[in-house]
Protein backbone atom coordinates (compact mmCIF):
# COMPACT_ATOMS: atom_id res chain seq x y z
CA UNK A 1 0.00 0.00 0.00
CA UNK A 2 0.90 3.54 -0.42
CA UNK A 3 0.61 6.74 1.59
CA UNK A 4 -2.12 7.39 -0.29
CA UNK A 5 -3.92 4.21 1.05
CA UNK A 6 -2.41 4.71 4.48
CA UNK A 7 -5.92 4.69 6.29
CA UNK A 8 -6.98 1.40 5.27
CA UNK A 9 -3.88 0.18 7.15
CA UNK A 10 -4.43 2.16 10.26
CA UNK A 11 -7.96 -0.11 10.54
CA UNK A 12 -6.63 -2.64 9.65
CA UNK A 13 -6.95 -4.87 12.86
CA UNK A 14 -3.72 -6.40 12.00
CA UNK A 15 -2.28 -3.53 12.56
CA UNK A 16 -3.52 -3.14 16.15
CA UNK A 17 -1.00 -4.47 18.24
CA UNK A 18 1.94 -1.59 16.95
CA UNK A 19 0.29 0.99 14.41
CA UNK A 20 3.54 2.99 15.17
CA UNK A 21 5.49 2.13 12.05
CA UNK A 22 2.80 3.50 9.89
CA UNK A 23 2.23 6.83 11.81
CA UNK A 24 6.23 7.16 11.39
CA UNK A 25 5.90 6.55 7.97
CA UNK A 26 3.15 9.24 7.52
CA UNK A 27 4.96 12.23 9.35
CA UNK A 28 7.36 11.74 6.08
CA UNK A 29 4.49 13.91 4.76
CA UNK A 30 2.19 16.36 7.44
CA UNK A 31 -0.50 15.77 5.58
CA UNK A 32 -1.36 13.02 2.86
CA UNK A 33 -4.50 12.86 1.21
CA UNK A 34 -6.33 9.63 0.89
CA UNK A 35 -8.06 7.61 -2.19
CA UNK A 36 -11.19 8.54 -0.50
CA UNK A 37 -10.33 11.96 -0.76
CA UNK A 38 -9.94 11.95 3.46
CA UNK A 39 -6.75 14.17 4.39
CA UNK A 40 -4.56 12.92 7.30
CA UNK A 41 -2.75 14.82 9.22
CA UNK A 42 0.15 13.26 11.39
CA UNK A 43 3.35 16.05 12.47
CA UNK A 44 2.59 17.64 16.00
CA UNK A 45 2.30 21.15 14.87
CA UNK A 46 -0.17 20.64 12.31
CA UNK A 47 -2.43 18.75 14.57
CA UNK A 48 -2.18 21.39 17.10
CA UNK A 49 -3.00 23.98 14.63
CA UNK A 50 -5.63 22.14 12.87
CA UNK A 51 -7.72 21.40 16.98
CA UNK A 52 -7.56 24.94 17.13
CA UNK A 53 -8.99 25.68 13.85
CA UNK A 54 -12.05 27.24 14.11
CA UNK A 55 -12.86 26.10 10.17
CA UNK A 56 -12.81 22.63 10.96
CA UNK A 57 -15.95 21.07 12.25
CA UNK A 58 -16.88 18.27 14.60
CA UNK A 59 -20.64 18.54 13.38
CA UNK A 60 -21.47 15.60 11.13
CA UNK A 61 -24.18 17.45 9.90
CA UNK A 62 -21.14 19.59 7.75
CA UNK A 63 -20.28 16.96 6.17
CA UNK A 64 -21.20 16.82 2.39
CA UNK A 65 -23.04 14.45 1.03
CA UNK A 66 -21.16 11.27 0.20
CA UNK A 67 -17.95 12.35 1.46
CA UNK A 68 -16.00 9.98 3.67
CA UNK A 69 -15.52 9.45 7.05
CA UNK A 70 -16.91 7.60 9.78
CA UNK A 71 -20.50 7.37 9.89
CA UNK A 72 -21.19 8.21 13.51
CA UNK A 73 -24.05 7.37 15.50
CA UNK A 74 -24.75 10.74 16.75
CA UNK A 75 -25.89 11.35 12.68
CA UNK A 76 -29.22 9.68 14.76
CA UNK A 77 -32.58 11.65 13.54
CA UNK A 78 -34.00 11.02 17.02
CA UNK A 79 -31.39 12.62 19.03
CA UNK A 80 -29.21 15.69 19.02
CA UNK A 81 -25.53 15.24 18.61
CA UNK A 82 -23.75 15.35 21.68
CA UNK A 83 -21.46 18.14 22.87
CA UNK A 84 -18.48 16.94 20.71
CA UNK A 85 -20.35 16.80 17.44
CA UNK A 86 -21.10 20.28 17.93
CA UNK A 87 -19.27 23.52 17.10
CA UNK A 88 -19.04 26.59 19.49
CA UNK A 89 -21.13 28.60 20.25
CA UNK A 90 -23.67 25.37 20.59
CA UNK A 91 -21.05 23.15 21.80
CA UNK A 92 -19.35 25.26 24.55
CA UNK A 93 -23.16 26.16 25.85
CA UNK A 94 -23.95 22.62 25.91
CA UNK A 95 -20.35 21.58 27.73
CA UNK A 96 -20.68 24.54 30.04
CA UNK A 97 -23.90 23.27 31.30
CA UNK A 98 -22.75 19.89 32.12
CA UNK A 99 -19.17 21.27 33.48
CA UNK A 100 -21.32 23.39 36.25
CA UNK A 101 -21.98 19.97 38.12
CA UNK A 102 -18.94 18.38 37.26
CA UNK A 103 -16.11 21.23 38.32
CA UNK A 104 -14.71 24.17 38.64
CA UNK A 105 -15.69 26.89 39.24
CA UNK A 106 -19.29 26.07 40.47
CA UNK A 107 -18.65 22.47 41.97
CA UNK A 108 -14.77 23.00 43.12
CA UNK A 109 -15.03 19.71 45.33
CA UNK A 110 -16.67 17.33 43.37
CA UNK A 111 -13.81 15.21 42.33
CA UNK A 112 -11.99 15.60 45.38
CA UNK A 113 -15.11 13.85 47.25
CA UNK A 114 -14.89 11.22 45.32
CA UNK A 115 -11.62 10.17 46.11
CA UNK A 116 -12.36 7.84 48.86
CA UNK A 117 -15.05 6.40 46.73
CA UNK A 118 -12.54 5.68 44.10
CA UNK A 119 -10.25 4.32 46.65
CA UNK A 120 -12.78 2.12 48.47
CA UNK A 121 -13.31 0.86 44.61
CA UNK A 122 -10.07 -0.50 44.11
CA UNK A 123 -9.56 -1.64 47.44
CA UNK A 124 -12.13 -4.04 46.96
CA UNK A 125 -11.33 -5.07 43.09
CA UNK A 126 -7.83 -5.88 44.64
CA UNK A 127 -8.64 -7.84 46.99
CA UNK A 128 -11.58 -9.55 45.30
CA UNK A 129 -7.82 -10.80 43.45
CA UNK A 130 -7.00 -13.12 46.66
CA UNK A 131 -6.00 -16.33 45.77
CA UNK A 132 -5.64 -16.19 42.15
CA UNK A 133 -2.50 -16.66 40.12
CA UNK A 134 -3.77 -15.84 37.16
CA UNK A 135 -5.84 -12.51 36.52
CA UNK A 136 -7.19 -10.17 33.49
CA UNK A 137 -6.27 -6.26 34.58
CA UNK A 138 -9.31 -5.35 31.32
CA UNK A 139 -11.95 -7.52 33.18
CA UNK A 140 -10.76 -7.82 36.50
CA UNK A 141 -9.48 -4.48 37.25
CA UNK A 142 -9.57 -1.80 34.52
CA UNK A 143 -12.85 -2.19 33.27
CA UNK A 144 -14.58 -1.92 36.80
CA UNK A 145 -13.55 0.95 38.07
CA UNK A 146 -13.70 3.57 35.71
CA UNK A 147 -16.97 2.29 34.58
CA UNK A 148 -18.44 2.14 38.71
CA UNK A 149 -16.79 5.35 38.52
CA UNK A 150 -18.77 7.11 36.20
CA UNK A 151 -21.86 5.64 37.53
CA UNK A 152 -21.33 7.31 40.81
CA UNK A 153 -20.94 10.35 38.51
CA UNK A 154 -23.96 10.72 37.22
CA UNK A 155 -26.16 8.51 39.61
CA UNK A 156 -26.37 5.51 37.38
CA UNK A 157 -27.31 2.36 39.29
CA UNK A 158 -24.84 0.43 39.25
CA UNK A 159 -26.75 -2.95 39.00
CA UNK A 160 -27.49 -1.26 35.41
CA UNK A 161 -24.64 -1.74 34.06
CA UNK A 162 -24.80 -4.98 32.37
CA UNK A 163 -27.58 -3.04 30.80
CA UNK A 164 -25.77 -0.64 29.23
CA UNK A 165 -22.37 -2.61 28.68
CA UNK A 166 -23.03 -4.01 25.02
CA UNK A 167 -25.01 -0.17 24.38
CA UNK A 168 -22.02 1.44 25.38
CA UNK A 169 -19.65 -0.65 23.42
CA UNK A 170 -21.63 -0.66 19.86
CA UNK A 171 -22.41 3.22 20.07
CA UNK A 172 -18.58 3.57 20.55
CA UNK A 173 -17.80 1.28 17.81
CA UNK A 174 -18.93 3.40 15.25
CA UNK A 175 -16.13 5.95 15.85
CA UNK A 176 -14.59 3.18 14.13
CA UNK A 177 -14.04 4.53 9.98
CA UNK A 178 -14.53 0.47 8.68
CA UNK A 179 -17.59 0.15 10.88
CA UNK A 180 -21.46 0.66 9.49
CA UNK A 181 -23.62 2.63 11.83
CA UNK A 182 -26.51 0.62 11.72
CA UNK A 183 -26.07 -1.38 14.73
CA UNK A 184 -24.90 1.69 16.73
CA UNK A 185 -28.02 3.45 15.66
CA UNK A 186 -30.30 1.12 17.46
CA UNK A 187 -27.79 1.14 19.97
CA UNK A 188 -27.82 4.65 21.01
CA UNK A 189 -31.67 4.90 20.63
CA UNK A 190 -31.78 2.08 23.34
CA UNK A 191 -29.34 3.86 25.53
CA UNK A 192 -31.37 7.05 24.86
CA UNK A 193 -34.49 5.19 25.76
CA UNK A 194 -33.09 3.95 29.11
CA UNK A 195 -31.59 7.40 30.48
CA UNK A 196 -34.23 9.19 29.47
CA UNK A 197 -36.84 6.74 31.92
CA UNK A 198 -33.63 7.77 34.53
CA UNK A 199 -33.74 11.68 33.78
CA UNK A 200 -37.66 11.78 34.10
CA UNK A 201 -37.21 9.93 37.89
CA UNK A 202 -34.37 11.81 38.81
CA UNK A 203 -36.35 15.13 38.12
CA UNK A 204 -38.81 13.75 40.78
CA UNK A 205 -35.76 12.25 43.39
CA UNK A 206 -32.70 14.11 42.25
CA UNK A 207 -30.65 11.38 44.40
CA UNK A 208 -26.92 11.25 44.23
CA UNK A 209 -24.61 12.15 41.52
CA UNK A 210 -25.05 15.22 38.26
CA UNK A 211 -27.98 13.76 36.48
CA UNK A 212 -30.82 15.10 39.27
CA UNK A 213 -29.33 18.92 39.20
CA UNK A 214 -29.11 18.73 35.12
CA UNK A 215 -32.54 17.11 35.44
CA UNK A 216 -34.00 19.69 37.08
CA UNK A 217 -32.10 22.44 34.92
CA UNK A 218 -34.33 20.99 31.40
CA UNK A 219 -37.27 22.35 29.67
CA UNK A 220 -38.72 25.73 29.39
CA UNK A 221 -36.25 28.51 30.14
CA UNK A 222 -33.33 25.63 30.85
CA UNK A 223 -29.71 25.36 29.84
CA UNK A 224 -30.46 22.01 28.21
CA UNK A 225 -33.29 20.20 25.93
CA UNK A 226 -34.51 17.19 27.45
CA UNK A 227 -32.91 16.01 24.35
CA UNK A 228 -29.55 17.49 24.70
CA UNK A 229 -29.42 16.25 28.07
CA UNK A 230 -30.40 12.60 27.04
CA UNK A 231 -27.43 13.32 24.17
CA UNK A 232 -24.96 14.58 26.37
CA UNK A 233 -25.70 11.49 29.50
CA UNK A 234 -24.77 9.07 26.49
CA UNK A 235 -21.55 10.93 25.79
CA UNK A 236 -20.39 10.96 29.58
CA UNK A 237 -21.44 7.60 30.36
CA UNK A 238 -18.83 5.95 27.41
CA UNK A 239 -16.46 8.65 27.50
CA UNK A 240 -16.14 8.43 31.11
CA UNK A 241 -15.03 4.71 31.26
CA UNK A 242 -14.35 4.06 27.56
CA UNK A 243 -10.69 6.22 27.73
CA UNK A 244 -9.61 5.53 30.91
CA UNK A 245 -10.53 1.56 30.53
CA UNK A 246 -7.76 1.83 28.00
CA UNK A 247 -5.76 4.41 30.00
CA UNK A 248 -4.96 2.00 32.65
CA UNK A 249 -4.70 -1.13 30.83
CA UNK A 250 -2.06 0.88 28.34
CA UNK A 251 -0.04 1.95 31.32
CA UNK A 252 -0.18 -1.70 33.40
CA UNK A 253 1.16 -3.02 29.55
CA UNK A 254 3.85 -0.53 29.40
CA UNK A 255 4.70 -1.01 33.02
CA UNK A 256 5.56 -4.64 32.18
CA UNK A 257 7.52 -4.16 28.96
CA UNK A 258 9.63 -1.44 30.98
CA UNK A 259 10.74 -3.35 34.07
CA UNK A 260 13.68 -0.98 35.23
CA UNK A 261 10.46 1.62 34.58
CA UNK A 262 8.19 -0.66 36.94
CA UNK A 263 10.58 -1.27 40.09
CA UNK A 264 11.44 2.44 40.21
CA UNK A 265 7.43 3.09 40.20
CA UNK A 266 6.99 0.78 42.82
CA UNK A 267 9.50 2.54 44.90
CA UNK A 268 8.89 5.90 44.25
CA UNK A 269 5.00 6.21 44.31
CA UNK A 270 5.19 9.51 43.60
CA UNK A 271 6.23 9.23 40.29
CA UNK A 272 2.33 8.60 39.52
CA UNK A 273 1.75 11.92 37.61
CA UNK A 274 4.38 12.61 34.91
CA UNK A 275 4.33 8.63 34.63
CA UNK A 276 0.13 8.84 33.75
CA UNK A 277 1.41 12.06 31.39
CA UNK A 278 3.79 9.76 29.55
CA UNK A 279 1.66 7.09 28.80
CA UNK A 280 -0.52 9.52 27.63
CA UNK A 281 1.89 10.63 25.29
CA UNK A 282 3.40 6.98 24.88
CA UNK A 283 0.25 5.09 24.28
CA UNK A 284 -2.59 7.11 24.70
CA UNK A 285 -6.38 5.67 24.81
CA UNK A 286 -7.53 7.65 21.82
CA UNK A 287 -5.50 7.34 18.76
CA UNK A 288 -7.26 9.72 16.34
CA UNK A 289 -9.98 12.02 15.72
CA UNK A 290 -11.62 10.70 12.47
CA UNK A 291 -14.19 12.73 12.20
CA UNK A 292 -14.01 16.66 11.60
CA UNK A 293 -14.75 18.09 8.28
CA UNK A 294 -13.10 21.22 6.51
CA UNK A 295 -15.53 24.69 6.59
CA UNK A 296 -13.56 25.97 3.99
CA UNK A 297 -9.91 25.85 2.11
CA UNK A 298 -7.56 25.31 4.78
CA UNK A 299 -3.34 25.95 3.51
CA UNK A 300 -1.56 23.86 5.69
CA UNK A 301 2.40 22.41 5.75
CA UNK A 302 2.59 23.54 1.89
CA UNK A 303 -1.07 21.41 1.68
CA UNK A 304 -4.46 22.65 0.88
CA UNK A 305 -7.03 20.57 2.52
CA UNK A 306 -10.44 21.27 0.22
CA UNK A 307 -13.65 22.50 1.73
CA UNK A 308 -15.62 19.47 2.53
CA UNK A 309 -12.94 17.35 2.71
CA UNK A 310 -12.42 15.01 5.81
CA UNK A 311 -9.99 15.17 8.03
CA UNK A 312 -8.21 12.72 10.63
CA UNK A 313 -6.73 14.48 13.11
CA UNK A 314 -3.54 11.29 14.39
CA UNK A 315 -2.90 12.26 17.91
CA UNK A 316 -0.62 9.22 18.34
CA UNK A 317 1.37 9.89 15.99
CA UNK A 318 1.66 13.46 17.09
CA UNK A 319 2.66 12.51 20.39
CA UNK A 320 5.82 10.91 18.63
CA UNK A 321 6.90 13.57 16.37
CA UNK A 322 10.70 13.98 16.52
CA UNK A 323 10.26 18.10 15.95
CA UNK A 324 8.39 18.00 19.58
CA UNK A 325 9.69 14.72 21.82
CA UNK A 326 13.20 14.00 21.64
CA UNK A 327 13.18 10.46 21.38
CA UNK A 328 9.91 10.27 20.91
CA UNK A 329 9.93 6.55 21.17
CA UNK A 330 11.32 5.82 24.10
CA UNK A 331 8.93 5.57 27.49
CA UNK A 332 10.20 8.11 29.47
CA UNK A 333 8.58 9.41 33.01
CA UNK A 334 11.15 12.12 33.60
CA UNK A 335 10.44 13.78 30.59
CA UNK A 336 9.76 17.59 30.93
CA UNK A 337 7.96 19.84 28.69
CA UNK A 338 5.37 17.03 28.07
CA UNK A 339 2.50 18.89 26.25
CA UNK A 340 1.18 15.41 24.94
CA UNK A 341 -1.94 15.26 22.82
CA UNK A 342 -3.20 12.53 24.83
CA UNK A 343 -6.70 14.43 26.11
CA UNK A 344 -6.74 16.01 22.27
CA UNK A 345 -6.90 20.13 22.81
CA UNK A 346 -8.38 23.24 22.22
CA UNK A 347 -12.45 23.59 22.79
CA UNK A 348 -12.81 19.77 22.52
CA UNK A 349 -9.91 18.69 25.35
CA UNK A 350 -11.06 15.75 26.86
CA UNK A 351 -14.34 16.94 29.50
CA UNK A 352 -13.11 13.76 31.64
CA UNK A 353 -9.73 14.10 31.62
CA UNK A 354 -9.53 14.71 35.68
CA UNK A 355 -11.76 12.13 36.59
CA UNK A 356 -9.29 9.89 34.28
CA UNK A 357 -5.96 11.03 35.59
CA UNK A 358 -7.42 11.12 39.26
CA UNK A 359 -8.48 7.28 38.57
CA UNK A 360 -5.45 6.16 37.07
CA UNK A 361 -3.03 8.01 40.08
CA UNK A 362 -4.93 6.52 42.35
CA UNK A 363 -5.37 2.97 40.81
CA UNK A 364 -1.60 2.37 38.89
CA UNK A 365 0.22 2.65 42.56
CA UNK A 366 -2.30 0.32 44.48
CA UNK A 367 -2.28 -2.11 42.24
CA UNK A 368 1.76 -2.36 41.73
CA UNK A 369 1.57 -2.50 45.56
CA UNK A 370 -0.69 -5.58 45.68
CA UNK A 371 0.32 -7.51 42.78
CA UNK A 372 3.16 -9.81 43.37
CA UNK A 373 5.97 -10.37 40.69
CA UNK A 374 3.31 -10.06 37.34
CA UNK A 375 4.34 -10.91 34.34
CA UNK A 376 2.64 -10.88 30.89
CA UNK A 377 1.02 -13.92 29.63
CA UNK A 378 0.72 -12.63 26.19
CA UNK A 379 2.29 -10.04 24.28
CA UNK A 380 1.22 -8.49 22.48
CA UNK A 381 -2.01 -9.16 24.33
CA UNK A 382 -5.61 -9.63 21.98
CA UNK A 383 -6.43 -5.75 21.31
CA UNK A 384 -10.02 -4.31 21.05
CA UNK A 385 -11.29 -4.24 17.49
CA UNK A 386 -11.66 0.10 17.22
CA UNK A 387 -8.77 1.61 16.31
CA UNK A 388 -9.72 4.95 17.41
CA UNK A 389 -10.35 3.95 20.97
CA UNK A 390 -6.93 1.40 21.13
CA UNK A 391 -6.15 -0.74 23.90
CA UNK A 392 -6.16 -4.14 25.43
CA UNK A 393 -9.15 -5.99 25.18
CA UNK A 394 -7.99 -8.39 27.85
CA UNK A 395 -4.73 -8.40 29.79
CA UNK A 396 -4.10 -11.79 31.05
CA UNK A 397 -1.23 -11.91 33.98
CA UNK A 398 0.30 -14.30 36.45
CA UNK A 399 1.29 -13.55 39.66
CA UNK A 400 2.72 -14.82 42.54
CA UNK A 401 -0.03 -13.82 44.72
CA UNK A 402 -1.61 -10.79 46.56
CA UNK A 403 0.08 -8.68 49.30
CA UNK A 404 -2.11 -7.68 52.31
Amino acid sequence: MTLATMSAQITDFANRADPYPLYAALRESPVTRQDDGTYLVSTYYEVRSLANDPRLSNDPRNRPAGAGGPAVAEEDTNLPPSFIFHDPPEHDRLRDTAMRQFGPPHSPRFLHDMRDDITKIIADLLDALEGKTEVDVVDDFAYPLPVTAICKVLGVPREDEPLFHGWADTVASSLDPSQGKEQALQARGELGAYLSDLIDTKRRHPGSGILGPLARETGTGGSMSKAELVATSILLLIAGHETTVNLISNATLTLLRHPAVLKRFQNEPGLVVPLIEEVLRYEPPVQFIPFTTALSDIDIAGTTIPEGSQVWLLLASANRDLKRFAEPDRFDPDREDNQHLGFYTGVHYCFGAPLARMEAQLALPRLFRRIENPRLLADPPPYRVNPVLRGPRHLPLALDGLAA
